[in-house]
Order: structure tokens, then sequence, then C-alpha cells
């Protein structure tokens, strides 16, 4: 079924991907713009490390990752790719939901939702064509007035 044929799935799912892909992209630019913090972040919960270039390098491969998902590019790698970047980051932070009034724990508890939409869109992508890259690659031909393939 074609976006066309559901247009209310479409653009639900064009919601989750840009809400989503906004969400990930202020992770993957917070480790460009501010390495230092983010190295601090990142020695807490993932691996201790002592280079602020390694977490640039991280950074722009996320930032490249995550505006790859935002276009629909490589829908089957791009979404698995961010579901598994958002799993690793949501499981590293275990601790912090088993005491979620603690200061500043509930934060984290926003991880878990957007970890659902993006398992949820990883599920639904082929479905997923609304402003599409990859939907209109594999036609050949596109909409751009709907951002479909026709």
């Amino acid at each position: 079924m074609q976006d066309k044929d559901d247009p209310e799935l479409a653009l639900a799912l064009l919601i989750i991907r840009w809400s989503a892909a906004a969400f990930l992209l202020v992770w993957a630019l917070d480790k460009i713009l501010g390495p230092d913090a983010a190295l601090r972040t990142f020695s807490k919960f993932y691996l201790p490390l002592d280079s602020t270039v390694v977490i640039a390098l991280i950074g722009i491969v996320q930032l490249a990752l995550v505006l790859a998902f935002a276009a629909g590019a490589f829908r089957t790698w791009t979404y698995g790719a961010v579901v598994v970047m958002h799993a690793a980051s949501t499981l590293a932070s275990w601790a912090k939901y088993m005491d979620p009034w603690a200061r500043p724990n509930i934060l984290f508890w926003a991880a878990l939702p957007v970890l659902g939409a993006l398992i949820a869109l990883f599920i639904l992508r082929k479905r997923d064509t609304l402003f599409a890259f990859d939907a209109r690659v594999r036609s050949g031909r596109a909409d751009y007035s709907t951002g479909s393939s026709v």
C-alpha cells in the first residue's frame, strides 16, 4: 500500500521520522559543537575516552546518519542504525530509570517513548514514503508536490 492510499498513515510516519530526527540531531550536534561536555557524558555512560576529536568524529557520523534518516534514505539501514544507536544510549542509562524521581533522572524517561516510536517506524519503514528519498529513488519517479512516489 502506497502512502497515497493511506495519507493519514503517511503523515503520521513523517511526523515520527522528523520529530525523532530533531531529537537525535541535538545529540549529534552536541558532540560536534560541545565536545568537552559530550566527552564527559560519553565517558560516564559508555566508554572512558580522553579525546574530543574522537567525540567530534562520532558526532559527524551520527549527524550524517540522522540526516539520511530524516530524508528517508536507505530506510532499512538508516532506520535500523538509528534504532540500535538510540537503544544502546537508552540501555546505557538503565540505572537512571530505577529511581525516576531523583533529579534529573525523570528526564531520561523521554528516551523510552522515542525508542518505541523508532521501533514502530522501523517496522513500518516500507509504508513511510512521504518525502522519503528512498521511495523516490526506487520508483524512479516522484510527485514532488506531495512528496510521494507515483
